[in-house]
């Protein structure tokens, strides 16, 4: 009897261990529970936080790809408008010399008793005048009188003003200037009153 008591006791000390175990472990299984519940939402909040950062740097990435070919495309059709513009340039350089000497031709033919020479010179002086202005090239009008500057005329020579007023005027225009669009691709070659 004292075999079955002292089991008994056993039995009942192991039950209470059991107990005090499973409460342990249920308490401890309830802080896990409740940390897990807590941990869970801050790891959520940091991968959505990380998230919303790839995000904005990828947006913000974008944006300045975006600008960036915005800013090429506008650069790109500057230049192309540019160079429309100004693609025939050389070859218009190439013909102010051919204008000239159409004028001093016209003055010498102007001359001439021959009426239908001189009407069929104009005629081709003006036909290729209006093609190469269509095409946008433009003389630039200088006469004697305007004032001299520097940035849009070439003084090739000073010849003393025949009166006060026409100091640092314009005497003369020795040959004519021209313009391509807004770019002077020749200028005006004046002489000068000192």
């Amino acid at each position: 009897m004292s075999e079955n008591k002292s089991n008994k006791d056993d039995i009942e000390s192991t039950q209470n261990d059991v107990e005090v175990n499973s409460e342990e472990e249920t308490s401890e299984v309830h802080d896990l529970e409740s940390d897990e519940v807590v941990d869970t939402p801050e790891v959520e909040l940091s991968t959505e936080e990380r998230l919303q950062q790839e995000l904005g740097a990828k947006d913000d990435k974008y944006l300045r790809l975006f600008a960036e070919f915005e800013n090429y495309k506008r650069r790109t059709s500057k230049e192309r408008m540019e160079l429309f513009k100004t693609a025939s340039q050389e070859v218009m350089q190439a013909m102010l010399p051919v204008l000239d000497d159409f004028d001093r031709a016209l003055l010498q033919i102007k001359k001439s008793d021959d009426e239908s020479l001189v009407e069929g010179i104009e005629l081709i002086n003006t036909k290729l005048r209006e093609t190469l202005i269509h095409k946008g090239l433009e003389v630039m009008l200088v006469k004697a009188g305007d004032a001299f500057d520097s940035e849009l005329h070439e003084a090739i020579t000073q010849v003393p003003s025949p009166s006060e007023d026409m100091k640092g005027k314009i005497i003369d225009v020795v040959e004519k200037g021209y313009t391509l669009g807004d770019k002077i691709i020749r200028y005006p070659k004046v002489v000068t009153g000192k």
